[in-house]
């Protein structure tokens, strides 16, 4: 079978992949798609090298189909379609003993720390797994995982129904949580500078501002006659972003930090103070937001597949990846892992 590798350097290659029987616990699957996200162009740059044993299956956004069972499985059997929560915990650190096994003190991401995805043939452990229903596609099921990081967002946020709440940054995990947020019945609108996502945004319902061409402060007091915006989330990952999420809120508003800052920035802490805001830190999932991220895929007219702008082979990995780095007109990028 072929799989991509990362071979670090900012390279890609496309070769053969032994299979790995699956042992104890554990799972083959048939992968199907598997999306592109920041984590992957991250790594493509070289800034996980210290994580990652060359060369490396990258991938984590993924559907399959369960090829084979290793011993100990029986809540699945060949022929089940899944998509796989890509964390792997030790169950005994002190953050798994207190049932937060999601941000363990050993976690292994899978497709970071493990073998990932982007595979014909993939071994996995079977606690990992979430079952599809027979009405969700597979190509669809690739948006699976990333629609749970912004069910766990919105989740943290506590949104509730007639919030007014903003999201900094329209890229894909941004315009996943407006789209949940406002599932969950906020008025949300999103700060985006790049042309092609602006429109695609606005095409999917959600009003959208740049915030060159726009005092967004001014904006949010002016459309909550004063009163602040409810929630806030950050998911741009730039230091002018965090400058924004301060001035927006209202009294006892919350800050919910999507972004990953690599290095500090500067924060207005007083805000927090004088407003008693609450800032909120979120990291990855947990498994009921894959089950919510199913079901609202599954189940409701969510417009989740529109953000999916092209479907490359295997090989066509690379190219993707330069798209995303470059700001070409794209959003979700999949990669069909059987072609």
């Amino acid at each position: 079978m072929r799989a991509a590798f990362y071979k670090g350097n900012r390279t890609i290659e496309i070769g053969d992949c032994p299979a790995h029987t699956p042992g104890a616990g554990q799972v083959q699957l048939r992968v199907s798609h598997c999306g592109i996200c920041g984590t992957d162009l991250h790594l493509f740059h070289g800034n996980m090298d210290h994580r990652v044993s060359f060369p490396q299956v990258i991938g984590h956004e993924s559907s399959a189909v369960i090829e084979a069972i290793g011993d100990e499985v029986t809540a699945y059997q060949k022929g089940d379609r899944v998509t796989v929560r890509p964390l792997d915990s030790c169950g005994q650190c002190p953050a798994c003993k207190k049932g937060h096994s999601h941000v363990c003190q050993k976690l292994k991401f899978i497709g970071i720390d493990a073998p990932g995805a982007m595979q014909g043939l993939w071994t996995v452990p079977a606690h990992t797994l979430h079952r599809l229903p027979d009405n969700l596609p597979l190509r669809d099921a690739a948006l699976i995982e990333p629609i749970a990081v912004a069910c766990h967002d919105v989740r943290l946020g506590e949104v509730k129904p007639g919030e007014f709440a903003v999201v900094i940054g329209g890229g894909p995990i941004g315009a996943l949580v407006a789209l949940v947020a406002q599932h969950k019945g906020a008025r949300v609108i999103v700060t985006e500078i790049n042309p092609f996502r602006i429109k695609l945004l606005q095409q999917l319902g959600l009003e959208v501002y740049d915030p060159r061409s726009n005092d967004i402060p001014s904006l949010v007091q002016s459309e909550t006659r004063e009163a602040g915006a409810d929630v806030v989330f950050e998911v741009s990952g730039a230091a002018a972003g965090a400058e924004l999420m301060t001035k927006l809120p209202g009294v006892r508003g919350r800050v919910v930090m999507v972004a990953v800052f690599p290095k500090p920035v500067p924060v207005d802490l007083h805000k927090f103070f004088w407003r008693e805001m609450r800032l909120i830190g979120t990291r990855v999932y947990e498994p009921q937001d894959f089950d919510e991220a199913i079901d609202l895929l599954a189940n409701t007219p969510i417009p989740f597949r529109q953000l999916i702008t092209g479907i490359y082979p295997l090989d066509g990995l690379e190219k993707g990846l330069i798209e995303m780095e470059q700001g070409a007109d794209v959003m979700k990028i999949l990669i069909d892992c059987a072609s």
